[in-house]
């Protein structure tokens, strides 16, 4: 039987790029993952937290953190020079695009951001982006200002905020939170496989 994972991400999290490459590396097929893609400006706003962003000495020690794991992990990284950068339009994106172009969509955005040092909250670095995914640029433009797009992701960060996650990344395994991409082994050994 394939077990779950629900995985809770957004591109602005470096430890959601790195536990993505992770995930990626997994070779099995007793396991899938769900994308769930949230607002973690929205989460921590639900939460009253403070990132780590806006946190000098949290800020200092994030970079070197996810720069060492990566190092240990074999994961290409560089610290975005736009950290932290809103990333409202691509997540609503990641929700709107049509199920065929999400793999590629999402390893698109991640590398872009935290493998080549790029700005993805621009529109002319969102149009190379969906270019290399041949997704059409108008269509996503108009799916990401639907209101119907914009509910989903508000509502997708609520519910996430309701199942106490407070942070990117998470697993949800059984109902039980992992939270961290240090926990993906912990939320792969509660799938007892």
């Amino acid at each position: 039987m394939i077990k779950t994972i629900d995985f809770y991400f957004d591109f602005i999290s470096p430890y959601s790029y790195i536990a993505h490459q992770k995930i990626k590396s997994i070779k099995t097929s007793k396991v899938k993952f769900n994308y769930k893609p949230i607002l973690l400006g929205g989460l921590h706003k639900l939460g009253e937290i403070t990132a780590p962003a806006f946190n000098e000495r949290k800020m200092k020690n994030m970079r070197n953190d996810c720069e060492l794991i990566s190092k240990k992990n074999n994961i290409p990284f560089k610290w975005n020079d736009k950290f932290p950068i809103n990333s409202l339009h691509l997540m609503r994106g990641y929700i709107s695009i049509d199920s065929k172009f999400k793999d590629l969509y999402i390893d698109t955005c991640f590398n872009a951001y935290w493998k080549n040092n790029i700005d993805i909250s621009l529109n002319q670095n969102i149009n190379n982006i969906l270019n290399n995914c041949k997704i059409n640029e108008k269509e996503f433009f108009n799916l990401i200002n639907d209101q119907k797009i914009k509910n989903e992701l508000k509502n997708l960060t609520v519910k996430a905020f309701e199942k106490d996650i407070f942070g990117a990344p998470t697993f949800v395994v059984n109902e039980k939170i992992f939270w961290g991409q240090d926990r993906l082994e912990y939320a792969l050994d509660e799938c007892n496989f």
